[in-house]
């Protein structure tokens, strides 16, 4: 079984963002984040060798890990970013089996360079990217370098939801996972589809939280004037959040082999969306095989 989708903040990286005073930033186990209110890190949720041991016991064979998006260091000046995604890298690669990780880049003034260095190490995945770096057409253009190293190495891109600014609203605690998550990972298909396959023949792209279900709306968006003639053999979609109902719907849409497991865990568990012993053995082993090393389907 594969987990395309998790977050672990090891020690190290915890030390990280408590030695800073300026979003995003920890004191004690409460996160600071500029338009946010303070959130609790539970460390219990990023015990290590618990975790370890919760996906062995699952037989996990790879989980990988993301920054986490919603942060906004990758909006960050270099001087600023840099050091935060160093300590991520550097924690992430330290650890055991079986977690890998999908490496980040500042989307202002990415470094070509470590990126590139990084994607030839067997335990990096791909590439993240936060949703709100592609939600135009006309933002892939400004990704265009970032994504061509990317593409060159073989690995793909994870498309992740990006910073949200509340501006201290009084929203239910499952507002931002299901509202502007949701409209993130909707407008950055929609961008991808318009414009970022043209640019980027062969970019094999994943999809956090099954690209907000934009797919779905292609019936719409074909009435409305645009395209959609066929299904492209590059794009996934991991299915964290979502379950029997949702996953049923894209399937219809994008085929059974586009559709991974990505649980999101420590905010939600992997599930099986129970539509039967063939789909489950694609959802969490053939599909994630195939998005990591395998050729367009």
């Amino acid at each position: 079984m594969i987990d395309c989708h998790q977050h672990l903040w090891p020690p190290a990286f915890v030390d990280t963002l408590r030695s800073r005073n300026s979003s995003p930033y920890m004191a004690a186990d409460m996160l600071f984040l500029d338009g946010e209110k303070p959130y609790r890190i539970d460390p219990e949720l990023h015990n290590v060798a618990a975790r370890q041991t919760c996906e062995l016991n699952e037989n996990k064979e790879l989980v990988l890990l993301s920054l986490s998006s919603p942060l906004g260091i990758e909006y960050l000046p270099l001087k600023d970013a840099q050091p935060i995604i160093d300590s991520w890298h550097a924690c992430a690669l330290e650890l055991p089996a079986p977690f890998g990780l999908w490496i980040s880049a500042s989307v202002i003034e990415p470094d070509l360079e470590a990126v590139q260095s990084l994607l030839t190490d067997r335990r990096v995945a791909g590439l993240q990217v936060p949703a709100t770096a592609m939600s135009h057409p006309n933002d892939l253009d400004k990704l265009g370098d970032l994504l061509q190293i990317v593409q060159a190495s073989g690995k793909p891109v994870f498309v992740h939801p990006g910073p949200v600014v509340t501006n201290d609203r009084d929203d239910p605690p499952w507002w931002t996972p299901v509202v502007p998550y949701v409209g993130q990972q909707h407008a950055a298909w929609y961008a991808w589809h318009t414009a970022g396959r043209a640019q980027h023949p062969s970019l094999k792209i994943c999809f956090a939280a099954l690209a907000g279900l934009a797919p779905l709306h292609h019936e719409r968006l074909v009435a409305r004037g645009g395209t959609f003639s066929n299904i492209d053999p590059y794009v996934y979609y991991e299915n964290s959040s979502y379950g029997t109902r949702a996953v049923d719907a894209m399937i219809r849409v994008v085929g059974v082999d586009a559709i991974v497991l990505g649980s999101d865990r420590p905010y939600a568990e992997p599930t099986d969306p129970g539509l039967g012993k063939a789909f489950t053995q694609a959802l969490f082993t053939k599909n994630p095989r195939h998005l990591l090393k395998g050729v367009p389907r």
